[in-house]
């Protein structure tokens, strides 16, 4: 990919290089310690980021099975989580854990339906549920399965066909090579999910190198870079069934998009959900392009990216504040 897009710029290569060595080099400090768990269900996790509220409305937060979940907890002052929290709320969020081998026959249904229900139904209270990305696409199938107070989908896929034909035959393309390989190990590894990203923009990928070679390694821009580069390149793998499901029914075949995504005992879509519900879009998404949203009637369309709108800049003013504006308004439970 390197050699690809800077075929005619040898000056361009050697600044991507650059920024990748200083991105392997750069301090990270100690680690941070994750919130405490509150329930666990399996290989799963429901983490606990409001323990001192009392009486906050509970959020469960669904984060995607691909890359881990913290990206919605990146840094102390950018943390939608501990920011909801600040607003009274409580939120949790869901850790899908590490799958091994024995857990290959577990396709995204089997998360909805064998770990984010049941950790869902531990609660008190039903509660709102956010999903982001894929986390999005399950938050909606369980919404459709179980009583919630409310569904906020944040940059989720739903309508697969909404993908650029370019951009389904690519990712065809490197799922079809790597198929027998996972097959054999039972698990899909992050480096195969990695690869359709660069993919699907692999111009932006050389860029963000080369513009970090030019950053002060001690600004916050670069420690913001090293943090959400982190998360991008990190990840547990998934189980076999969860990839196959995803690249060949959700991407490939649009089950979701044409009614076909049976969770629960139900058809899961957006025609099917009782709960109040709003949809948060990225116009500017190349990961979730906006076509593929499930396009709730309430629909807000954000300039912000699939990553910007969760921890960048503009993320408070345009995600984080109207999220909880619209919790805020639904009704009390009964």
């Amino acid at each position: 990919m390197l050699r690809s897009e800077t075929a005619t710029s040898p000056e361009r290569r050697e600044q991507a290089l650059s920024g990748l060595r200083a991105y392997q080099a750069a301090a990270r400090g100690k680690p941070r310690k994750p919130a405490p768990v509150r329930h666990r269900k399996g290989r799963a996790r429901l983490r606990d980021y409001g323990a001192r509220a009392r009486g906050g409305r509970p959020i469960v937060v669904v984060p995607s099975l691909i890359n881990p979940p913290f990206i919605l907890d990146l840094a102390p002052d950018i943390s939608l989580l501990r920011w909801l929290a600040a607003q009274g709320f409580h939120p949790y969020l869901v850790d899908w854990g590490t799958p091994d081998r024995a857990a290959r026959a577990m396709d995204v249904t089997a998360h909805v339906e064998q770990l984010l229900l049941p950790l869902i139904a531990k609660l008190p209270e039903p509660p709102v549920l956010a999903g982001y990305c894929l986390g999005g696409t399950m938050a909606l199938a369980a919404a459709c399965a179980a009583p919630v107070a409310g569904l906020a989908l944040i940059a989720a896929p739903w309508r697969f066909d909404g993908f650029s034909e370019k951009a389904r035959t690519d990712i065809a393309e490197l799922w079809h090579a790597a198929r027998p390989a996972c097959e054999t190990m039972g698990l899909v590894p992050m480096e195969v999910l990695q690869a359709g990203f660069w993919r699907l923009d692999p111009g932006r990928t050389i860029a963000k190198y080369e513009a970090f070679a030019a950053m002060d390694p001690d600004s916050v821009a670069a420690r913001t870079f090293v943090a959400m580069e982190d998360w991008a390149n990190a990840g547990a793998p998934l189980p076999f069934a969860a990839g196959a499901q995803m690249f060949e029914q959700l991407i490939g075949g649009n089950v979701t998009g044409r009614d076909h995504w049976r969770v629960g005992g139900t058809i899961a879509g957006p025609a099917r959900l009782t709960c109040p519900a709003i949809d948060f879009v990225s116009l500017s998404d190349r990961i979730v392009p906006a076509a593929s949203a499930a396009d709730l009637p309430n629909r807000r369309d954000l300039g912000a990216g699939h990553v910007g709108m969760i921890v960048g800049r503009g993320a408070r003013a345009q995600l984080w504040e109207p999220l909880a504006d619209w919790i805020s308004a639904l009704p009390a439970p009964r």
